[in-house]
């Protein structure tokens, strides 16, 4: 898979919504991030189907969900009812992990499983099977605007070793930065979800393209 930065629509202005969704599809990007936090295992509240719903009326784009929620197997099937095409589930939330992921995938969606940064990614070895995406969080979740913590490169590149040639996209979450993107890129990971960094800016499309120029993407 191509290397590619995913707009993460949490640092986005909700009230100019299809203009911020516009102004990086103007540029390339064809995949967004939802972040989904219930306030209970993140201490933030964000949204829920009826504004990815929303959202999906906005975009045409692949749309991934990353479920910061307790008992994320309760809601699966209305993320995807709501048009989310990939739904990511926190490997900490789920006592019955194996079961979820086969739930996204009977639902229509891609499965995908998160590790925080100090889950061990063995946690994870028996359900390689069945994801099509891992999601290293490179900052503890629940916040925007945090700093990437460096160790992560490290645990990025034992990913790609556990991988091995499986089809398995690894995307990072957390701190993504002119700074910080190429070391990741060279660690290893595929997709990068940056926020802050593109709509913190006054010209969020020419931040977009500038990300991706730093991997290559974009000559």
């Amino acid at each position: 898979m191509k290397k590619q930065v995913i707009p993460s629509l949490l640092s986005a202005d909700f009230s100019r919504l299809a203009e911020e969704i516009a102004a990086v599809e103007s540029q390339g990007a064809d995949r967004l991030h939802l972040d989904v936090m219930d306030g209970h295992f993140v201490p933030n509240l964000t949204f829920g189907p009826m504004i990815v719903d929303a959202v999906r009326r906005l975009t045409d784009s692949h749309l991934e969900a990353h479920l910061m929620m307790e008992n994320p197997g309760k809601y699966i099937a209305q993320f995807v009812d709501a048009g989310v095409d990939t739904v990511m589930i926190q490997q900490e939330t789920c006592p019955h992990l194996y079961k979820d992921l086969q739930q996204i995938r009977e639902a229509g969606a891609n499965p995908g499983v998160v590790l925080n940064p100090g889950t061990p990614l063995e946690s994870i070895t028996e359900v390689l099977p069945l994801i099509d995406q891992m999601l290293i969080m490179t900052v503890n979740p629940g916040f925007g605007g945090q700093s990437f913590i460096h160790p992560m490169l490290g645990k990025i590149e034992r990913a790609c070793d556990l991988v091995g040639d499986r089809d398995i996209i690894i995307e990072i979450d957390g701190g993504v930065d002119e700074t910080t993107i190429e070391p990741a890129r060279d660690a290893g990971a595929d997709l990068f979800v940056v926020g802050s960094s593109i709509f913190g800016k006054s010209d969020p499309g020419a931040a977009y393209v500038a990300l991706s120029k730093q991997l290559g993407r974009i000559a």
